[in-house]
Parts: C-alpha cells; sequence; structure tokens
C-alpha cells in the first residue's frame, strides 16, 4: 500500500471514528437520562432566588422555533415549575406567558431578569431593569399561557410550544422583593428516541472509521520500518541484557555479543583484555581451573557456580528494551525556548490525531496479544512511531527544550538529535495484557504522576450559601526543571548539563512506562532514572565488566650484599 492512501485512510478512519465515538457517548448519556426519568421528570435542586424588585423573568425561551405548529403529536418536552415563598405570609404567583405580553405588562415596573444560574456552588446573576410603576395582580391577568397562584408550594406544568416566551414569579399581590424557593423539572418523549438513533449511528461511524484507522495504521507502520531515513544509532556497546530469550530484538549499529560466551552461566564471562576471575574455565561447562576449586566462580560438576560480586547488580541495571536519547545541542539560542512552543502548534494539530489512532491501534493489537500471544508488527511499528514523534516534539518544545532543529513530520527513524525506539518482541504473555497496563503499572504512573503531573490544590469557603470550594494548578517538577535550565540557559547561554540529564531521566522513565503500558514489552520497567542523553547505565557496559582495582607499582627489594 502506498504512503499517500495510507495517510487518507488514516485521516479518514481517525475522523470517522471520533465522531463515531461522540456520538456514541451522547447516546449512551441520552439513554441514561431517558431511563432515570421513567415516567416522571428529571428535577433540578431547590435554589434560592430573591430579588428587590416586583417580578422576576426568565430570559427568553426560544422553546421549538418560528414555524413550527403549536402542538406536535407527540410530547417534545413539557417544564414542571414549583415555587414557594421564603415568607410563609405572603402568596406566590408563577406564570408563562408570551414575551411581549410579560414585556407590555412590566413596562415601567422595576423588574430583574435572571441571566445565569451555577449550581456548584451556587450562584444566581441578574440584571437590574429600573422602574417606577406598580404592577396590577398577575393572577387577574388573562394573557397567561399556564400559571399558579397561592400561598405555599405552587405547580405550574407547561407543554412546550412554538414562539418566544417568559415564566414570570412574583409575590401574588404584587409588591416588591421576590424571594422564593424554586424548583424545575423536564420531561420528554423524545429522549430515548434520540438515544437509539446516536448509540446507532455512533456504531456505524465506528464500525466504518476503525477498519479504515487501522488498515491506514498498518501501511504506515511498514512504511516506517521498511524506509527508515539515517536510524540514530545507540552508544557502543549496547545490547539486550544478559539472559534475554527470543524476541528481544536488535537493531543496526547495536553491538553484538552482549550475552555471555556459550556454556557459562549470567555474570562470569571475561572481558578482553582482563585477567579472568577465579575459577573461570574458559566455557567448558563444569570444569575448574587448575588449584581453583571451590573459589568463588568456580565451576564443579553437578555444583552451580557462585555468582561473582556485583552479578545481580548487574541484572537490575540491565537496559531496558525501550530507549529514549536525546543529544543536547551545543549552539541553543538564548531565546527561542520563548517560541518554540508557538512554532510546534502544527505538531501538537497532527498529535491530537495520532495519539487518537495509538489508542485505537493499541486496543486492537490487544485483542491480538489476547488471542494470538503476538503484537501485529505493523501496528507495532506505527505505535512506536507516534511515541517517537512525541518525543522529538517533547525534547523540543517543552519537555527538554534540548535543540533548536525543527522536528519532522514522519513517523519513521532520522538522524533528529531526540529519538525513541522499542525492540520488537516476537511473543507476548496473554495473560498479562489484562492486567499490565492498569493494575501491574500502578505504581510507576502514581510516580510519572508526581514527576511530570501538574500539581493541584483545593480552597473551602464556607458561606450562608454552603461550602464553596476553588481548585488551583501548579507546574509539575518536569516543567519547573526546564523552566529552570531555559532560564539559565537565557541569561547565562549554556544549558546546565547535569539538569539536561536529570530531565532525560524522567523523560526515559515516562517513555519506559508508555511502553510497558501500551503492551509493547512484558518486562517490567526499571524504578530508577537513567540519566544522560543515552539510555545505558554508565556503571554497566556488559555482563561482568567491572573496573579493575588500581595496581600499585611493584616495590623493587635493593640487592642484598655480601659481607
Amino acid at each position: 500500500m502506498k504512503k499517500t492512501a495510507s495517510v487518507i485512510m488514516l485521516i479518514l478512519g481517525i475522523l470517522i471514528s471520533m465522531v463515531g465515538l461522540a456520538t456514541l457517548a451522547g447516546g449512551a448519556a441520552a439513554s441514561v437520562v431517558g431511563t432515570a426519568q421513567g415516567d416522571g421528570y428529571l428535577t433540578s435542586g431547590t435554589a434560592r432566588l430573591a430579588v428587590g424588585s416586583h417580578a422576576l423573568t426568565s430570559p427568553r425561551l426560544d422553546a421549538v422555533g418560528e414555524g413550527i405548529p403549536p402542538r406536535l403529536p407527540f410530547d417534545v418536552g413539557t417544564l414542571r415549575l414549583r415555587a414557594t415563598s421564603a415568607d410563609p405570609g405572603k402568596e406566590i404567583f408563577i406564570g408563562v406567558a408570551p414575551q411581549d405580553d410579560v414585556e407590555r405588562y412590566l413596562s415601567g415596573v422595576h423588574h430583574s431578569e435572571l441571566l445565569e444560574v451555577d449550581s456548584r456552588p451556587f450562584r444566581a446573576e441578574y440584571r437590574d431593569i429600573p422602574g417606577t410603576g406598580t404592577p396590577a395582580p398577575p393572577a387577574e391577568q388573562a394573557f397567561w399561557s399556564m400559571s399558579a397562584s397561592g400561598p405555599g408550594e405552587q405547580e405550574l406544568t407547561w407543554d412546550l410550544a412554538a414562539g418566544s416566551w417568559e415564566i414570570v414569579i412574583m409575590n401574588a399581590d404584587g409588591s416588591l422583593g421576590v424571594d422564593a424557593e424554586v424548583q424545575a423539572g423536564f420531561r420528554s418523549d423524545l429522549i430515548m428516541p434520540a438515544a437509539t438513533g446516536l448509540l446507532v449511528g455512533g456504531a456505524v461511524a465506528l464500525a466504518i472509521g476503525i477498519p479504515l484507522l487501522v488498515l491506514g495504521a498498518i501501511g504506515l507502520g511498514r512504511h516506517a520500518r521498511q524506509h527508515p531515513r539515517g536510524p540514530a544509532a545507540p552508544p557502543p556497546g549496547y545490547g539486550p541484557p544478559t539472559g534475554s530469550g527470543p524476541g528481544y530484538g536488535t537493531h543496526p549499529g547495536y553491538a553484538a555479543g552482549y550475552s555471555p560466551p556459550p556454556g557459562n552461566a549470567a555474570g562470569y564471562a571475561p572481558i578482553p583484555g582482563q585477567e579472568p576471575p577465579p575459577g573461570y574455565a574458559g566455557g567448558v561447562p563444569g570444569a575448574s581451573a587448575p588449584g581453583t576449586e571451590g573459589a568463588p566462580g568456580a565451576a564443579v560438576q553437578g555444583v552451580r557456580p557462585l555468582p561473582l560480586p556485583g552479578a545481580a547488580d548487574r541484572v537490575d541495571r540491565a537496559p531496558y528494551p525501550a530507549r529514549l536519547f536525546g543529544d543536547l545541542d551545543p549552539a541553543l539560542s538564548r531565546a527561542m525556548w520563548l517560541v518554540k512552543w508557538f512554532l510546534a502548534i502544527p505538531h501538537f494539530i497532527v498529535l491530537v490525531f495520532l495519539w487518537f489512532a495509538f489508542l485505537v491501534t493499541t486496543i486492537v493489537a490487544g485483542f491480538a496479544i489476547l488471542f494470538t500471544g503476538r503484537y501485529p508488527r505493523p501496528l507495532f511499528d506505527f505505535n512506536v512511531g507516534v511515541l517517537r514523534w512525541n518525543w522529538r516534539v517533547a525534547f523540543y518544545a517543552y519537555a527538554a527544550a534540548g535543540t533548536d532543529r525543527y522536528p519532522p513530520f514522519t513517523l519513521a527513524r532520522t538522524d533528529y538529535p531526540a529519538d525513541f525506539d522499542v525492540d520488537y518482541p516476537e511473543r507476548l504473555s496473554r495473560g498479562l495484557v489484562l492486567v499490565k497496563w492498569w493494575l501491574l503499572s500502578l505504581p510507576h504512573l502514581l510516580i510519572i504522576a508526581a514527576l511530570s503531573g501538574a500539581t493541584w490544590t483545593w480552597e473551602a469557603e464556607t458561606t450562608d450559601l454552603g461550602t464553596t470550594y476553588e481548585r488551583a494548578t501548579g507546574p509539575s517538577l518536569l516543567g519547573l526543571l526546564v523552566l529552570v535550565a531555559v532560564v539559565a540557559l537565557l541569561f547565562t547561554g549554556r544549558y546546565q548539563r547535569p539538569l539536561f540529564d536529570f530531565i532525560l531521566g524522567i523523560n526515559r522513565w515516562i517513555y519506559r512506562v508508555l511502553a510497558y503500558t501500551a503492551l509493547m514489552r512484558d518486562e517490567y520497567p526499571p524504578f530508577r532514572l537513567d540519566q544522560g542523553p543515552a539510555d545505558v547505565p554508565s556503571a554497566v557496559v556488559g555482563p561482568g565488566r567491572q573496573e579493575p582495582p588500581p595496581q600499585e607499582p611493584p616495590v623493587k627489594e635493593p640487592p642484598a650484599t655480601l659481607p
């Protein structure tokens, strides 16, 4: 499949799937509302509305619209209003009438219009309309479409109809100072049919969009793997960890021979140019060097050899098969970081759609792993490409600001100074796919939230209207470190290298967990920050390698003299 056709299919699949998903969500919400409605009403909480004028009016209600018959053969919607005067000695009036009639009735009368009501916390906004007239008792007017008046709670039920309407709440005698407890309810016969239509339409859209999206991702994944442009080589000596099974994978430029020679257990291979450890038998199973029986590392027939010092630590420090690279540009502009976020807007727009495709293809791959134990290779390459694209933009704009070179618009590997790659697994556990993306990764997700998530604060305040809550956010630790680095760059012209190494370590942790939760690997991510531009721990270059202790020069004894 040609790349252009894959791109078109991917774009169409994403757009249709997003519309279908939104439609399906709307249908589900409408279905819940319709089910909760039953034969009754969807009812709001009771709110206290108080104004110092003669009347309180609602905004204009364009219920159905002009040109629609005033009554339809089905229930478009029914509005129910309940009102009770806060003063038990006063009677309350509530009515619905055409807007023109209400405006003539209240012309020259001091009244208030309700503009907006917030529920959490409750807050009502009014527009005061001055006047000096005194209105006639509202219940005596003949223009009301529906009204209720009297002491205690009054209830009004009104079927929505075409035209412009207003709801009016007043004291029954038209006196100043309207203070009432109001509750609204609504029901409609159209909710359940609308929910059914939305659900069916959303399902059809997803049935069309998801196959298009997956086919486009497969085509782009194959193209990204078959046509890499200048793959970035990792540091020398980097390779799969000791004892890794089949399917760990390697890439061009990765040093081979990372595992010990045949016949030697993990951690017992000597390093060229160094003396072999005591008991090393030259790779012959069960053999031992002369005179080394019982020494650490000695191989005895039928007895498992003792590990060399530091072998367990080398296993813990083994490189993870998801690798992140970032090379700091030595000639960074002092102030370009101020506009990089703006320059990267085209990438942000593309990434919104790519991340949606990433989510869909990950779900599809999850089902494939569950039934076959394999991650479809084209989808794997596509998802790795999305993570790679995201890391390039993050390295450029906000998560490191380590280069001024504009990121390329491609999923494939390039010679860009930031790169990300994951070794393809030949087999994956079918059972882990059910738990590793949420349960097993939860400890890592909590740590990542602390490192890269925004800080949140809440402030509570108790008033006469109840308890109100205000929320504020602050920068993440990663964002704060990047801000410190670029501000220092602005004033000194230098990007502090230790700070850059630490920032890369945080990003490396994040992307390892992303690869694990996206079902790309079964190996559990390590709880460590591997700082620096490369992914290889500086203390571990290969299994069994240890820095030799410094050798003191031999002390020469003076020649003996005969007496």
